[in-house]
């Protein structure tokens, strides 16, 4: 029998309380950033890296899809150190091998968090993410991506050593939900799929889903890791959300 309960945490009480994400480096891996779009308003640095795993500094984004989802990351965690990892050229599809090889790219330098917004539902391509997100893990970086969707579990969002995320439309988005079972090797959370308002824009026509879920846990994330440095690991998020809800 399952014994698993949920935890609730907001922006406004510890551990995230008053925090801001500051000196915390954070990989998108997307379409890129587009670091003149109004709603960005930091500095930002990228690559993209593109098939056979070879990469170049065109890490603009020309779709908008990545420019959204790091202006939910920085809502939540304006001081960020915003880093591009463009995967995306004129569509939102890439294949597996070059997701992994921008995930252990992001390691490399240095993320210690790592957003996707993204996933695949091919079961084929486990052992290729995995060796990635162990690399990342090895390194230092924590993964954030998407768990399922419509039922469906996602990669590398389902794997050990990740934070997967689900889409949780009755959490507030200045709110995040934690899973809480007798695993230590992963942890799930649960968001809002809103991104923030945009003056002007009625909210049916902006973007949201899972993609701005995982934006959103990413940002509360970064202050996390603002609050203490020794975290590192998937372990370590999830015994200091569970000491920080009792």
């Amino acid at each position: 029998m399952s014994t698993a309960s949920t935890a609730r945490f907001t922006l406004d009480r510890p551990p995230f309380a008053g925090l801001t994400g500051a000196g915390v480096r954070v990989a998108v891996i997307d379409s890129g950033i587009h670091p003149a779009n109004p709603h960005i308003g930091v500095p930002v640095s990228g690559i993209r890296v593109r098939s056979g795993g070879e990469v170049d500094d065109d890490f603009v984004d020309r779709i908008g899809h990545g420019t959204a989802v790091a202006a939910a990351i920085l809502e939540k965690a304006p001081a960020v150190d915003l880093v591009a990892v463009r995967v995306f050229d004129g569509t939102l599809a890439t294949s597996a091998d070059v997701l992994a090889a921008a995930i252990r790219r992001a390691a490399a330098d240095g993320a210690r968090l790592i957003n996707l917004s993204l996933g695949t539902a091919n079961p084929n391509r486990a052992a290729l993410l995995g060796a990635a997100v162990e690399e990342a893990h090895s390194a230092g970086s924590i993964v954030v991506s998407a768990f399922e969707s419509g039922g469906v579990k996602w990669l590398p969002g389902s794997l050990p050593n990740v934070i997967g995320v689900v889409l949780d439309h009755a959490c507030g988005r200045d709110a995040i939900h934690m899973v809480l079972d007798g695993s230590r090797q992963s942890v799930r959370l649960s968001a809002s799929g809103l991104p923030r308002p945009i003056p002007g824009v009625p909210v049916e026509r902006n973007l949201s889903g899972i993609s701005f879920a995982v934006a959103n846990a990413t940002g509360f994330l970064a202050r996390l890791l603002e609050a203490d440095d020794a975290v590192r690991d998937v372990e370590h998020v999830d015994r200091w959300l569970r000491e920080a809800q009792r």
